[in-house]
């Protein structure tokens, strides 16, 4: 134990490491509703509104495509664990989260601006989908493995068509019609249980 340290006392290192980091997140969150462009924002901005040095951003994140990613990925919904229950929990547990991503990139104006300007740097793009996207993506597909293994799925399935036939529904339905009336959870179970009629083993 160190010295200085007294038993039941709280360390101070971590907990100032978070607060440092919540300022960061925040302060680009904050300069980003007042209307500063991703172009426009500097590490030399950030730190200065977070009230924190730039090295200390420079020590958490290697440069502003991630911590932009990171600035996304706090005000998203978090990927909810899985029921573990059968195929159809699961799958249906996805494409909702899927329906609660989408409904907040169009009711937020912040977040629908963002995303917006995120698809105009190819890089910072990238590091999103390598980064929030891909696991998700990685975890349908090991989900829908899953089902052709234990024969709830037939066998020789096209995992990657597959997983785009649960998805886009969904993605059509909250992001490609803005003057519709976006969809309520009831949704996912209807699009799983109509994709899943087509992907079962023959009777």
């Amino acid at each position: 134990m160190d010295k200085q340290h007294k038993a039941g006392e709280p360390r101070r290192g971590r907990p100032r490491s978070e607060a440092a980091e919540r300022q960061i997140l925040e302060a680009v969150i904050k300069l980003l509703e007042e209307g500063v462009s991703l172009a426009d924002l500097s590490i030399e901005r950030i730190a200065r509104t977070a009230g924190v040095g730039k090295a200390t951003i420079y020590r958490r994140w290697a440069g502003k495509e991630e911590l932009y990613v990171e600035v996304v990925q706090s005000m998203e919904s978090p990927a909810p664990p899985l029921p573990g229950h059968s195929l159809r929990d699961d799958l249906v547990c996805m494409v909702e989260n899927v329906r609660r991503r989408s409904v907040a990139k169009q009711s937020s104006a912040l977040l629908h601006n963002v995303f917006a300007q995120m698809q105009s740097y190819p890089k910072l793009w990238s590091k999103y989908h390598s980064t929030v996207i891909d696991p998700r993506r990685e975890l349908l597909d090991e989900v829908l493995r899953r089902g052709v293994e234990n024969g709830e799925l037939r066998a020789g399935l096209d995992l990657d068509m597959a997983a785009d036939l649960f998805v886009a529904p969904m993605l059509v339905r909250t992001m490609m019609r803005p003057g519709n009336e976006l969809p309520g959870p009831e949704l996912a179970a209807r699009i799983v249980d109509a994709v899943l009629e087509g992907l079962r083993p023959p009777r």
